[in-house]
């Protein structure tokens, strides 16, 4: 199984992008796993809507160019699975699809052209986190969902 984590943005804080190359190497035990940067849209000044629904859009073309398989993606709205429920999910996925593509937005989060292309959303709860700390927790998340799956006890 291939997982992909498609990123609005690059990570600026060593210390983040150190912790997600971890998982990101803890995971090559149970699957290839790759991340996947595009490009965040650079405002000059405090947007306005139009401009920020201008900004998703640019996103949001770079990022379904990078979707395959089964798409997931974090966004608030979505559904809130326990680490358990995570696991059981991406169990179903593997049997049915090689690829599972995670998305994690930028600054103002996903088109809703984005949203629809993807099958399921995922929340981590109502609190905002930085895009950057997302993606080490989704990779945490992920590599503890792969250790329920194969009976280890990291998960307590």
């Amino acid at each position: 199984m291939k997982i992909k984590i498609v990123c609005v943005g690059d990570v600026k804080e060593k210390f983040f992008s150190q912790a997600v190359d971890e998982y990101v190497k803890r995971l090559g035990r149970f699957c290839k796993a790759e991340v996947c940067e595009t490009k965040e849209y650079a405002f000059k000044k405090e947007p306005s809507k139009g401009e920020i629904e201008k900004a998703l859009a640019y996103e949001g073309a770079d990022v379904i160019s990078k979707l395959e398989g089964y798409c997931v993606c974090l966004d608030i709205k979505g559904q809130n699975l326990d680490s358990v429920e995570l696991s059981k999910k991406i169990e179903s996925v593997k049997n049915q699809f090689s690829t599972l593509t995670f998305v994690i937005g930028g600054s103002y989060g996903l088109s809703e052209e984005v949203k629809s292309k993807c099958h399921f959303s995922l929340s981590f709860g109502k609190m905002t986190f930085p895009h950057q700390l997302m993606r080490v927790i989704l990779c945490e998340q992920i590599y503890r969902a792969f250790m329920i799956s194969g009976g280890s006890t990291y998960h307590k």
